[in-house]
């Protein structure tokens, strides 16, 4: 039947659509799309925690820059225990002590960069988020588009039948024809209120996804003013894909890239452990009538267990950056390869559109109609 056939060309269009959406270039955007899109990048909460995780990691990078606190403590020492012997006994005093501790030159410098990388991984998920937020709503959109288009088509069908019913009644109750046909015909007829439900219920599946999506009440209507067959031409996309372009504009890519990077800077950081941080503290002691005394001290922590601390730290980190180098790879590869199966996808999708536009649509509707009308004078079976 015909019907069939549109029906396949739209199911074809629509896959069609999906994957211009992966290329960002001459998707339709009508107006109850660019709000559909608009109201769940501000509503989804996905996209909402992943921003707050870079606000998180956005104020850790002072925090890793930043001096130690320094330290104040105030104590006394007193010879003897029945009196306070301040004033009176040389080694009795109360003492007021400001200590700050200084890390090895450059590790504030590589925390800070190792904290700023962090929080731009976290831009970049955010940014796939957001991505994949607006790709949902696409798709989401496009299906409704496809599920709506399907229903009408079948409203077509049920014409076509009800029309043969028509026939084949009059055929058979002027001897012509088999009560067969009448049956059949019926037959169809609930067959296609039984794809009518499936479709309602899809219908209303993608309506309440649309509406999670961004945050409204999963019952809430949603008008498409557009049909898959409005669609801009495809054919021009097939020679868009890029597989350098895919590799520029990967987020996923970019914070593997940035993990990396902060796996290197994290390996100089582990390197430099083997330093030690350096305190320096001063103070003063008061001893009442006695003169005053003071003190000044400069000390630090000895790596003396470096085997199982700082050489494990620096072997940690060049896992790491070993780690980080593989994803990279990973990742690229897997890019090459998705987009050349979209590729492969996109234009066999775009020859099979041509063929059920330029031959199969009209040859089928030609053939349902000379059937029909043969069947009406008795020439063909039912």
């Amino acid at each position: 039947m015909p019907s069939r056939t549109a029906i396949a060309a739209l199911m074809i269009a629509g896959l069609l659509a999906v994957s211009r959406a992966a290329t960002g270039d001459g998707l339709p955007t009508d107006a109850t799309l660019a709000r559909l899109i608009e109201e769940a990048l501000a509503a989804r909460s996905e996209l909402a925690q992943a921003n707050a995780v870079v606000a998180a990691e956005t104020e850790r990078a002072p925090q890793a820059g930043a001096f130690p606190d320094p330290m104040l403590s105030l104590s006394v020492q007193n010879d003897g225990f029945t009196s306070i012997e301040i004033g009176r006994m040389d080694t009795s005093f109360a003492s007021l002590m400001v200590s700050q501790t200084f890390p090895w030159f450059g590790k504030r410098k590589l925390r800070r960069q190792v904290a700023e990388l962090g929080a731009t991984q976290a831009q970049e998920v955010a940014e796939r988020v957001r991505l994949a937020t607006e790709a949902d709503v696409r798709r989401a959109y496009l299906d409704l588009l496809l599920v709506r288009d399907r229903l009408a088509l079948l409203d077509e069908l049920d014409g076509i039948w009800r029309n043969s019913l028509g026939i084949a009644r009059v055929r058979y109750e002027t001897g012509n024809g088999a009560q067969s046909d009448v049956l059949r015909a019926q037959l169809e007829q609930n067959r296609i209120k039984q794809r009518r439900f499936a479709l309602k219920a899809q219908e209303e599946n993608t309506v309440q996804n649309l509406n999670r999506l961004r945050n409204h009440p999963l019952t809430e209507a949603i008008e498409t003013p557009t049909h898959v067959r409005d669609l801009p031409a495809s054919i021009d996309l097939a020679d868009r894909f890029s597989v350098d372009q895919a590799l520029a504009k990967s987020p996923e890519l970019a914070a593997a890239r940035l993990g990396q990077s902060r796996a290197n800077r994290s390996v100089a950081l582990a390197e430099k452990s083997y330093y030690p941080d350096l305190t320096v503290g001063a103070g003063i002691m008061y001893r009442g009538e006695l003169p005053p005394m003071w003190l000044v001290s400069v000390g630090g922590p000895l790596p003396i267990f470096a085997g199982q601390k700082q050489s494990r730290a620096v072997a940690e980190n060049r896992a790491r950056v070993l780690a980080a180098e593989k994803e990279i790879e990973t990742i690229k590869q897997v890019l090459r390869l998705r987009t050349e199966e979209r590729h492969i996808a996109l234009v066999a999708q775009i020859a099979v559109i041509d063929l059920y536009r330029q031959g199969l649509l009209v040859q089928s509707k030609a053939t349902a109609d000379s059937t029909l009308s043969q069947y009406k004078v008795g020439r063909v079976s039912f």
